[in-house]
């Protein structure tokens, strides 16, 4: 059974008039724990923050993370789902004024993926659903997932591990529940995520660390012709890490020198 804290008390309730509940009027993190330790957590507190910032809702950081601290001790091993909403309002869009943001801490058992996702690399199903332009809320992982949720009902078959998502214009910006990054001529390159998508923690840490293992990285618009002709195609994510994309429709890639150096990379930066 899933631990679940409420603004830091043992609950599973809330109220219906939350306006996460009502409107998606939030954000959440999905944070990997090991030995009672969060390798990401200062990524995940900094873009906390700055979702928070931009949607206006008041956040005590220091108060979140010593919660997440004091939680995930009680986990040890596992994902922690962090949503923080505006709190609860009556009818009507405008946000109360104050407003008492609510902390919902939920634990989960980490998943456990095909060994040989990771080792042989995955196959991409090419949705149909499309991701809307909103520069407002273009990065931030929002506690609307609709188009995730649509886009994930695309597909039964368990041969594909993930699908790709684009935006309304057609081009690339991510998978339903990972980032993308691809290789073209020794250059890795990762879709811009001005205009919509979610800024992935893992994305975010590859893109810091990955110049200093060598590699040129390049955050730049990726047309689905430059992701058919690349070299490399890998997904990632904070819980799983990199994996490899063996197949997309009748494109087929090998699992690259590359990729396999941004795995290494990315087991580091999970460990403890």
């Amino acid at each position: 059974m899933s631990l679940i804290w409420v603004n830091g008390q043992p609950q599973t309730t809330v109220s219906v008039v939350d306006r996460g509940l009502a409107y998606g009027d939030g954000l959440f993190e999905t944070i990997r724990v090991q030995q009672g330790q969060m390798p990401l957590l200062a990524l995940h507190c900094a873009r906390l923050e700055a979702g928070c910032q931009r949607l206006l809702i008041p956040l005590d950081l220091a108060l979140v993370q010593a919660e997440l601290r004091a939680f995930a001790q009680t986990l040890q091993m596992g994902v922690i789902k962090l949503m923080v909403t505006r709190g609860d309002g009556m009818r009507g869009y405008a946000p109360p004024e104050p407003s008492s943001p609510r902390r919902i801490v939920q634990s989960a058992n980490l998943p456990q993926y095909p060994a040989e996702h990771a080792e042989r690399g995955v196959s991409l199903f090419a949705c149909q659903t499309r991701l809307a332009l909103q520069p407002a809320l273009a990065g931030l992982k929002h506690l609307n997932r609709l188009e995730q949720v649509l886009a994930r009902s695309e597909w039964r078959d368990p041969q594909y591990a993930e699908g790709l998502m684009r935006d309304s214009d057609g081009w690339v910006i991510e998978g339903v529940f990972s980032n993308l990054f691809i290789v073209r001529d020794g250059c890795l390159y990762t879709p811009e995520l001005n205009q919509c998508g979610v800024a992935g923690i893992m994305r975010q840490a590859l893109l810091s660390q990955a110049p200093q293992r060598g590699l040129t990285v390049k955050v730049a618009p990726i047309s689905y012709d430059a992701l058919l002709a690349a070299d490399e195609v890998l997904l990632c994510n904070s819980l799983y890490g990199v994996w490899p994309v063996r197949t997309l429709c009748d494109r087929t890639w090998p699992v690259g020198p590359v990729t396999r150096k941004l795995q290494a990379l990315a087991q580091e930066l999970m460990v403890v």
